[in-house]
């Protein structure tokens, strides 16, 4: 038997009818930038999360870089200014500080839930933080009621990275309405994908939502008429119109999501994984279900052996990388740990109760050294 990591033909094929419906809706409008599909999305996507407002842009990184540089024009950031970050992001979160002029702070995430520490930001505050940036990595939201706490004591803003936690909530609050914006990436391989790039920001501030809107709009409200020095990063008509369709699936292939990661939770045994930890099971929605072995390399061969695709998520932390050598001082134990031990085993809403026994029966039938 061999399990994909993720089978995107087999997700999109579950609603293959209404896509081709969708994507001929727009064919024939005529229209393909900034219509109707990109209002009615935008509407659907902001009632969803419980937001005022929704602005549909070009991807996740933009709309991270997007609303950090709004921020400037608003006259609340400044070059030099502090954003702290979990160490153990993908990089986009770092790169959209550094387009902005600002310097990233890394902060080593909690041990447990690999979310951001609200005890680590206390600690690394300094009269220059201005921002808070929380990955809600994996599908689990962070800390956001002791983050806000934190937040509302230093006049903090808050910027949600949500591209890993479409539908995710805590205390029944979802994420994209807990900080003061919120990033989404449309991703394909995300929970909601687009069939390209895609992304979206999320917020119930007005003057950041007009400011938002003529920035992605190469600064224009009005045509021929630039208020700002902005960029071309827009959600097109296409993608807007096939994530409405499937925004009608998410909460149902996130209950499929649920039921995968706890045949994992509740079955897999090897001494040698261990399993994510999770504050509330009706609370994830398991973008990725990512375990940890101090056996990585062999325990993924092994796997492989077996027909179970696995991945990284992710191999290298940014201050790592080769594009921060000022971030290459710090020492991150906790985050290189991490990133040396975790694994990413097989999840996805179209995953069958055998492919997931499959992968339990081949994980716990992993023995390091022998």
């Amino acid at each position: 038997m061999h399990i994909p990591f993720l089978d995107l033909k087999a997700i999109n094929q579950d609603c293959r009818e209404q896509l081709i419906e969708a994507m001929t809706q727009v064919l024939d409008s005529g229209w393909y930038i900034q219509g109707k599909q990109l209002e009615h999305f935008e509407e659907r996507f902001a009632g969803y999360c419980g937001s005022r407002f929704c602005l549909g842009v070009a991807n996740g990184l933009d709309a991270l870089t997007l609303t950090l540089r709004a921020w400037k024009l608003m006259g609340k950031l400044q070059a030099g200014d502090e954003v702290i970050v979990p160490a153990n992001t993908y990089i986009a979160s770092i790169l959209s500080i550094t387009e902005n002029g600002l310097v990233p702070v890394l902060v080593e995430p909690d041990p447990q839930t690999f979310n951001l520490c609200p005890k680590n930001v206390e600690q690394a505050l300094t009269a220059k933080t201005r921002v808070l940036l929380p990955v809600h990595l994996y599908g689990q939201l962070a800390d956001m009621p002791a983050l806000l706490e934190i937040a509302a004591k230093h006049q903090l803003l808050v910027l949600e990275d949500s591209a890993q936690s479409h539908g995710a909530t805590l205390n029944g609050r979802k994420a994209g309405n807990w900080g003061d914006a919120s990033g989404f990436s449309f991703y394909p391989g995300k929970n909601l994908g687009a069939l390209g790039d895609a992304g979206a920001i999320t917020t119930s501030d007005p003057e950041l939502f007009q400011v938002l809107k003529a920035l992605r709009n190469y600064g224009s409200h009005e045509k021929y008429k630039n208020i700002y020095q902005g960029v071309n990063s827009r959600l097109d008509e296409l993608q807007a119109a096939v994530l409405s369709v499937k925004l009608d699936y998410l909460d149902q292939q996130t209950t499929q999501r649920r039921n995968i990661a706890n045949l994992y939770l509740n079955n897999i045994t090897c001494s040698d994984i261990t399993l994510p930890s999770v504050t509330s099971a009706e609370q994830h929605v398991w973008h990725l279900f990512v375990i940890r072995t101090q056996h990585r390399e062999a325990l993924q061969q092994h796997l492989a052996s077996q027909g179970v695709q696995t991945l990284i998520h992710y191999p290298i932390p940014p201050h790592k990388q080769q594009a921060y050598p000022s971030l290459q001082h710090l020492q991150l134990p906790i985050t290189e740990q991490m990133h040396e031990q975790v694994l990413s085993l097989p999840m996805g809403p179209t995953m069958t109760e055998e492919q997931a026994m499959h992968v339990v029966q081949a994980c716990n039938s992993f023995a390091p050294g022998a």
